[in-house]
Order: C-alpha cells, then structure tokens, then sequence
C-alpha cells in the first residue's frame, strides 16, 4: 500500500461522473471561445469548434447538429445547442476517439505484399511458455480475432507415425492435431480483416507425411487456398487481389532441393555432350544414396538391366509425386541460402521469397548491412523472430525490424509487455486490417542509387505536441481497494514515442495524490524526424512509495493516424483488452 497511515475514506460519498467541476480551465476556456453570451453552443458554433480546434475542415452544420442530438438523453441536454457539461461529455466520449474509425481500410492495397508491414504471430499455437505450455487452436482463434493475418505452425509426426501434430518441439509442450488448428483458422481466418491469412509452417515432416499435409489443406481450403500458377513468384501479388485467400509458406520439400541440386551438378558435368534418355533421366529424378540411377545401376552391375530398377523408380516417383504436391502449395517460399549474409540478401530481378531471421542476428546484420536488408526487404519478404532464449514468451523491440522494411515482425501473442503494446498500436492503423503500407522511403530509393538508413540522423519533419489533460474509468473498472486499501490513488501519466532511435523519447505527469479523476493539464512536445514510424505511447501508473507502482492502463498510437485536437483516449489493459471505462482526455497537436 503506498500510505502507510490510515485515513478516513469518504469514497462512497463522492460522485463518481464527470461534472461541471472537473472541467479543466483549458476546456472551459475553449467553450467560452465558441459559444454564445448564455453559455450555449449551437450547431454553428460547434462547427466552429470542429474546424478550427478539431482541424475536421469538411465538417458541415448539420453534421455539428447531428452531435448535439446525440447528447438529447442526457438530463442536462439544452434545447438550443451544448452547454459547458454537455459539451464536456462529448469530448469524453467514445464518439470522440484519437484515430478515425470511418476511414477504415484507406491505404493503397493494390501493391505487393512486400510493400506492407504484416501483423505476425510466432509459434501461434502456445497458450504459455516456450517449453511447457499446452499446445491449443485457441491461442490461434485469439490471434485472428485480434487481426493478426499470420499464423506459424510447427508441423510434427504424431507419436504414432501416421499422422500429424502441431507442437514445439523438442521440448514438453502438449501437441495439438494440425487438422484441428486448420479448421479453426479456416473458420476464423477473416472476423477481424477480410485481408489474406499467410499460414507460415515449420516443416519437420517426412515425404509421406507431407502429401497428407498436403491432402489436408486443400480438402479444408479448397478454392480460398491461394496456389501460384508457376513455382516462384516474380512479384508478390496484392492483399487486395488476394482477399479473403489462405497462403501457404514455407521451405520447399527437402527432396526437391537434393534433386535439385543433383540436377545443377548433372548440368554442370554435361555441358558440351550430346544429350539422351540416360542423362535425361539422371537430371530429372532425385538422389538414390548419394546419386542418380545412372549411379545406382553403375554400383550394382546393372547398366543394361532396366527391370530390377523400376520398382525403385516407382518407390522414388510416388515420393517425388508427394512432394511435388506439397511443393504445389507453396506461395511464398522461405529458404536460407548458403554463402552467409551477402547471399541471403541477394535480390533476384526474376524472383522473390522469404528470409527469416532471429532478432539477434537481425541486429548484428543492421550494424553492417543496413542498407542492403532494406533493398532486400523492398521486393521480397523478411521475417524476424524472438531468439530462442525468451522461454516466457516475452518479445523484443519490433521498430528495428519494421524501420528495415521487415514484413514479417513475429510475436509471441499470448504474452504480454511493452512490446507486444507497440505491435497492438502499429495495426491499429488502417482500419485494423493486419496489414500496413510502408513509408515511401523505405519502398525506394531517396537519392541517386541510395536507400533509407535507420542509423543516419534526419532534420526534423514535424514536433507533435500532446496534451494530457485528466483521466476517468478507474473506480468503475477497478474495485475501491484496488491500488490503496484506505485512500484514492496516486495517478500519473507517461507519455513518449517509440521510433527510430533519434524520434524515441519518454516523459512524465507529476503525480495527483488522492484523486480518481485525476486533473494533470501538462504538455510536452516531442520533435520527430521519422513521423511514418512513430508510436505514441500512453500509460497511467499509480505512484507506490513502499512496492512497485501499480498499473493503471495502457495504449499505442500510430502517430501518422492520430486526430489532431481534443479527443477522448480508451486505455487497454496489460493483455491489450480494452477496459469498460477508463479513459484519457487528451490534446494532439502537429506544429
């Protein structure tokens, strides 16, 4: 408890409701400005308001009139326009929220995938910790509720052989059968956004058990699946074209890389020969032990012999087969490619595919080859996920991955912090749909041949000023004894950005003792030299002289969104679920 002295506690006998008295003198001020000499704001007036405060140029009177109908149930409703506490209500109400809900999806969804941040989960399946948890479809059914448009699976045999499960494996998490998480994703894939789901699988399987997978998706997708006309993909195609679609990515079959592979080799051995149906048949069909059936026949004595091959070559076709249908499926292939990191961020002109990266090598590649994961990033898809060591789940700063072009930013979802409130934030924007345009700068070149560097300092674009003026919610959505067993709270606010290093910044309220409508009425401005990328962030805590401040609500806001003026700011929980009640009143401000 942070009084260490009992006080008598006269809780009960307060209002608990916004009224006359708790409007700050800013807001009094404002209401004087725009109404008449009896204390009413009519529709004129409030038009006014909304023009010039509100920066809502295209307001129209009826529009204004229409807000002022709003507020006719309220026993405090004035016949001719808003008075003080009307007009107080309205700003503090849900009708009046930081981000505009109507604009809905507004971004150019036309362009590639490449060109947008996508909202990733990691390990989608975990209801826990890393190594222990239960394995479930509900951690998955949660995600795409919330928006999430990328779900990882770790594919399995079953304990038996003959089936599969999806689990992280090598560890003690329960399995899940991968049958049940497909027909939970198939049947809440598009609630939240009507924006394609990617299904990222992590592929432990063998050839037969492939083909099954194989069967699997396609009898629980059928026409939503998205399967390419030709093995690889010139250009991704477009969230727009691909609505309502599930796509499949992953690292093509392992016998098809060899038979690949021994192909170039064959390729590369025959060059300037005649060719025939041997050394056709040699390049086409996959390694034996280590070579081609030219080689198998050569080791057993059989060059002439075809009969005893053949059972082998239909043993090695039906595999080849399964694979071929698996590999089918396969939209958006993943792959590391060997040569170390100059080759991994290779861009091909003729085609494009999926890197995937653990946050720590993502990190030590940005201090050398920035620029060149942003050109990568610019065609093709990168995927950065938590380093192996966060067994509970928690995540890392997502702005190094999205400030280099990365796609693809997974997370555990099922957890909670800091950074996971920044991933809520960033897909708030556009309508909430998963998917987010990147800036400009980071989709081509600036100048000459040059890409955007996160480390180079840039001037200054713009400073927003924000503006915290009170908070109301907490008695309703949290029990009288919650933060202080015989007194009201201690609130403050934090308010800072999270960016690229030179925008991140963090500031703080004082502390109003003993007040559940706390009243702060400060200001800070924060410059920016990347606004594209900044994330307000919000948070109350409750001052703790004795233990750790408690919490009190949270939210991020997607800068490049945010209403200028006064508006009413919904607080979220630690898990990210939005609380009945509590809310800031809040200023925006673009200088």
């Amino acid at each position: 408890m942070s009084k260490q002295t009992y006080k008598v506690c006269f809780c009960c006998q307060r209002r608990f409701k916004l009224a006359v008295s708790e409007v700050p003198p800013e807001i009094r001020a404002l209401f004087r400005r725009y109404s008449d000499e009896h204390g009413v704001m009519t529709a004129s007036h409030l038009r006014s308001f909304m023009v010039e405060v509100q920066r809502q140029e295209k307001t129209t009177e009826e529009e204004a009139q229409a807000i002022i109908d709003g507020q006719k149930h309220l026993s405090i409703f004035h016949r001719r326009g808003l008075n003080l506490e009307s007009f107080f209500k309205y700003l503090f109400s849900d009708n009046n929220p930081p981000l505009l809900p109507s604009l809905g999806v507004h971004q150019d969804m036309s362009l590639p995938l490449s060109h947008y941040f996508i909202y990733t989960g990691h390990n989608s399946y975990l209801t826990g910790n890393q190594l222990s948890s239960d394995c479930s479809d509900v951690p998955i059914i949660n995600a795409l509720q919330r928006g999430v448009r990328v779900i990882e699976l770790d594919i399995w045999p079953n304990a038996s052989k003959d089936n599969v499960d999806v689990l992280h494996g090598r560890t003690l998490t329960s399995p899940v059968a991968l049958i049940k998480c497909l027909r939970s994703i198939k049947e809440y894939a598009f609630v939240a956004s009507e924006y394609p789901v990617v299904i990222t699988l992590e592929d432990h399987l063998t050839p037969d058990l492939q083909a099954k997978v194989a069967e699997m998706i396609t009898q629980t997708f059928g026409d939503i699946l998205f399967c390419p006309s030709s093995e690889s993909l010139k250009e991704f195609p477009s969230p727009k074209s691909l609505k309502k679609r599930i796509i499949i990515s992953t690292k093509p079959p392992k016998e098809y890389l060899e038979a690949k592979e021994v192909q170039e080799k064959e390729e590369e051995s025959h060059k300037g020969k005649p060719s025939g149906d041997e050394e056709a048949w040699g390049k086409e069909v996959p390694s034996l032990r280590g070579g081609t059936i030219a080689d198998y026949k050569q080791r057993n004595g059989d060059e002439d012999d075809l009969d005893d091959e053949e059972d082998l070559d239909e043993a090695e076709k039906s595999r080849q087969n399964a694979s071929a249908e698996y590999r089918r499926l396969i939209a958006i292939h993943a792959g590391k490619p060997k040569g170390g990191l100059e080759e991994c961020l290779k861009v091909d002109p003729d085609k494009v595919r999926r890197l995937s990266l653990s946050e720590l090598q993502l990190e030590k590649a940005a201090e050398t080859h920035g620029k060149e994961i942003v050109r990568f990033t610019q065609r093709n898809i990168l995927r950065v996920y938590p380093k192996g060591t966060r067994i509970t789940s928690t995540n890392y700063n997502p702005l190094i991955g999205w400030m280099h072009g990365a796609q693809m930013v997974a997370f555990n979802m099922q957890g909670y912090g800091r950074s996971l409130w920044l991933m809520h934030g960033m897909f708030k924007a556009n309508g909430g749909c998963g998917y987010v345009k990147k800036p400009d700068f980071l989709l081509k070149p600036t100048l000459s041949n040059d890409v955007f560097d996160p480390k180079v300092q840039l001037s200054v674009k713009t400073t927003l000023k924000v503006t915290v003026y009170m908070g109301e919610g907490w008695y309703y959505d949290f029990k009288q004894t919650h933060f202080d067993q015989f007194s009201p709270p201690d609130f403050y606010t934090r308010v800072g950005i999270a960016g690229v290093p030179y925008d991140t910044d963090m500031k703080k309220t004082k502390t109003k003792e003993d007040n559940w409508l706390p009243s702060w009425n400060e200001a800070f401005q924060f410059p920016l030299a990347v606004p594209e990328l900044a994330l307000l962030r919000i948070e109350v805590h409750e001052y703790d002289m004795s233990e750790k401040d408690d919490f009190g609500g949270q939210t991020c806001l997607p800068v490049w969104e945010l209403r200028s003026g006064i508006r009413a700011v919904p607080l979220y929980t630690r898990k990210g679920d939005k609380y009945n009640n509590v809310k800031l009143l809040m200023g925006f401000e673009f200088i």
